[in-house]
């Protein structure tokens, strides 16, 4: 999991090292009851005093703004804060198309994204963000999830990318107006948005991409924190789903 927020000593009980895939994906875990599910750190109790510590009551509902993939009155609402830059966020992609294939067939599962661009280690995350934008204004839904598969497909992640090569290049091969574009992209219309992402992902408890929070049927909430694999996702999903 990718990490630019600093948290205070008395924010931070011990960090325990799972397994060796935990260390790269920088998870940690927090105090309060936690589940360790398919190897994965789940974080149950909803906290609040500290920078990156949970309350994950202050989730703000999904709306209208938000991006969803899937039903949006699915049992399950998977809510990633993302951000374009990211490693751990390019393969997190690829591991929730395989669980919306699995599950958001049949109205089990809907994925939800919103943006958490860490400016101070990704400078080019926040212009990527409103590009998706921009495709969404311009193409409509399905456009902003093929412009976040096309980009993270194309691009090597960490302030690697060459946006004023890439960001045109995808707007064309979605068939957006290439002037409207760019028009869209310079004119901060999105910024707001991004930052008011941004601030509830920190609300929440988030220290870093990519930072996910499953919501169950019953509205509990369990975090999911860094890009964890098919199975940990998975496992989690399938104890929401039981929780009416």
């Amino acid at each position: 999991m990718e990490s630019e927020l600093k948290k205070p000593n008395y924010a931070i009980p011990a960090a325990v090292v799972i397994a060796g895939v935990f260390i790269a994906a920088g998870i940690l875990l927090k105090n309060g009851p936690v589940d360790i599910v398919g190897g994965n750190a789940i974080s149950q109790a909803p906290q609040t005093g500290a920078i990156g510590v949970e309350n994950l009551d202050a989730l703000r509902p999904i709306t209208a703004e938000d991006h969803i993939l899937g039903n949006p009155d699915a049992l399950v609402k998977v809510i990633e804060y993302s951000d374009f830059e990211c490693p751990f966020c390019k393969v997190f992609q690829q591991t929730m198309n395989r669980i919306m294939s699995e599950y958001g067939k049949d109205g089990k599962v809907a994925w939800v994204y919103r943006h958490f661009p860490l400016y101070q280690i990704h400078t080019k995350a926040r212009k990527e963000a409103a590009a998706s934008e921009c495709a969404n204004e311009l193409g409509g839904p399905n456009a902003f999830w093929k412009f976040a598969d096309r980009f993270f497909e194309l691009t090597p992640s960490n302030d690697n990318t060459d946006i004023a090569t890439v960001l045109p290049q995808i707007a064309q091969e979605l068939g957006l107006d290439e002037s409207t574009f760019a028009s869209c992209l310079g004119s901060g219309k999105y910024d707001k948005h991004i930052e008011d992402n941004y601030q509830n992902a920190i609300a929440i408890g988030g220290t870093g991409t990519p930072w996910s929070i499953v919501v169950a049927p019953n509205g509990k909430k369990y975090s999911l924190a860094g890009g964890q694999p098919y199975s940990a996702v998975k496992a989690l999903i399938d104890i929401a789903l039981q929780q009416k």
